[in-house]
């Protein structure tokens, strides 16, 4: 019994390894919430059209798409920790040169580079979270990377409001240079962290890896087991002893495209489909046009003020970290699959108050304040919705079902769609409301969310509770499942 509780406390370490990997998330967080209000300004000092403001808006998570396709073989070369700092200092780069911003062409350039460092950062943030973890605290840990990127919105608001009563030429270059600062500082404090375990592992460092298991388990019999599955799947002899030993190329990152996209296996396959699946559906619901154009949507809902616009955003902000935070202990004890269908029901329901609202606003001649009430409590409805099922889930989930030679590329597949959907609501949302209102846009998203749930519902087996080394089990029998009915509709037809 004593063994037993041991083995069931919760690890600080692990705690601290993640919390500070999960920092880089916090800046990219602000970067995102500064720039809603931000572009207020922008729009004001260098006299940019709609298109331009799309293109500013979404050209950070074009570039993320490129970040995070190099951040998975980049990860697997030189390590976990070492692609964190070089996100960092990505950022700090590009925050540089934003805060500089002279004219749209280097603001461009600012958000470009920065844009590589989310790749990633997104990337980069729950893979490190994942392999620290144990299978007890790893929707806990893993999901810190989402709640830090909410911390960092909601102080990118704040800053929008502080900031924003600044002189017009040196407040939105403050917003967005002021991030350039905890970039310098994460760069040099991740060098301070262990290395993940199963990366070490994979390139032959048993010794090392043993040496960290250590230290983020409770007990030493926790830590041999974890070592000895690790193994296991890394192709290692369980009773391998040694503190080296030679890996394939294989191990090295060779031939892992090849076993994801050209001969997976079933499992890999299922895989490959919920990763892409959940990722693609994160943003298809809508909730980058919330998060970058809420001041938009505030404004056509009455709000007119740009102070109580910047307040209002504020409260989206909070929002979202509360019930990131309600999330964070839910995440082990409820289950993925059961939090996303709670989340996407709930997003359905406020997207169709929302739109519904927006729609009596639009065609009203007069200021309506209940209808404005009813968009700001849908708004805030529905990023609560977001927070505390869709949003920390897409991270965890697609960071831990690949198998341990696939998990980085595998991911930055996911992250990789994450970001051209992302990308393509946020650079296309303008346009859109205006060619069919902006609450037909958020009748648009209810049915997509509708969609989602559908495909939660059907094609995403559970994985709470379950060891990393086990997921290829638990997509095989996702996939055996779906043969079997293959075969009865067959057969019944």
């Amino acid at each position: 019994m004593e063994l037993r509780s041991e083995e069931d406390k919760f690890n600080k370490y692990a705690f601290a390894c993640a919390v500070v990997a999960s920092m880089i998330s916090i800046i990219f967080g602000y970067d995102t919430g500064v720039m809603s209000g931000a572009m207020i300004f922008i729009k004001d000092e260098l006299k940019i059209s709609d298109t331009q403001q799309e293109v500013l808006a979404g050209i950070l998570n074009l570039c993320a798409l490129v970040g995070s396709l190099i951040a998975g073989r980049t990860s697997d070369c030189i390590g976990r920790r070492y692609t964190i700092a070089l996100a960092s200092v990505l950022f700090m780069v590009g925050s540089v040169l934003m805060g500089y911003g002279p004219n749209y062409a280097i603001l461009m350039l600012g958000r470009c580079v920065a844009g590589i460092g989310v790749g990633f950062a997104l990337l980069i943030a729950p893979v490190y979270s994942v392999e620290i973890s144990s299978a007890k605290s790893r929707g806990f840990l893993s999901s810190l990377p989402e709640l830090c990127i909410g911390i960092g919105i909601l102080l990118g608001y704040i800053a929008n409001y502080l900031l924003g009563k600044l002189t017009l030429k040196l407040g939105w270059r403050l917003m967005l240079g002021i991030a350039a600062i905890p970039s310098l500082a994460l760069a040099m404090g991740i060098l301070t962290m262990p290395e993940s375990p199963r990366w070490l592992v994979m390139q032959g460092h048993l010794g090392k890896a043993k040496k960290v298991l250590l230290q983020v388990s409770n007990t030493e019999q926790e830590a041999e087991l974890r070592f000895k599955d690790i193994k296991i799947a890394s192709g290692i002899d369980e009773n391998c002893q040694e503190e080296t030993v030679k890996v394939t190329q294989k191990n090295h990152g060779e031939g892992v495209w090849k076993e994801l996209l050209v001969r997976p296996s079933s499992s890999v396959r299922w895989m490959l489909i919920a990763a892409v699946g959940i990722h693609f559906f994160e943003h298809a619901t809508g909730i980058e046009a919330v998060m970058l154009y809420s001041p938009r949507i505030f404004k056509k809902s009455g709000v007119t003020s740009k102070d109580k616009l910047l307040l209002t955003t504020i409260g989206v902000g909070l929002t979202k970290i509360i019930f990131l935070i309600l999330a964070t202990f839910l995440l082990d004890r409820v289950g993925r699959r059961r939090l996303l269908l709670i989340s996407t029901g709930g997003m359905v329901c406020g997207l169709l108050v929302l739109g519904f609202s927006l729609t009596v606003v639009d065609n009203s001649q007069e200021k309506l304040v209940w209808a404005l009430t009813l968009s700001i409590v849908a708004t805030y409805a529905f990023v609560a919705f977001f927070n505390i099922g869709l949003g920390p889930v897409t991270w965890v989930y697609s960071s831990e079902i690949f198998p341990l030679k696939l998990r980085a590329q595998g991911a930055s597949i996911g992250v990789a769609v994450n970001r051209v959907m992302n990308a393509a609501v946020s650079m296309s949302f303008i346009s859109i409301y205006k060619a069919i209102t902006i609450g037909g846009s958020f009748f648009m998203f209810a049915g997509i969310s509708i969609l989602a749930w559908l495909f939660f519902c059907f094609f995403l087996p559970e994985t709470k509770g379950r060891a990393l080394e086990e997921m290829e089990m638990v997509f095989g029998q996702k996939s055996s499942r779906n043969k079997a009915a293959q075969t009865d509709l067959r057969q019944n037809a």
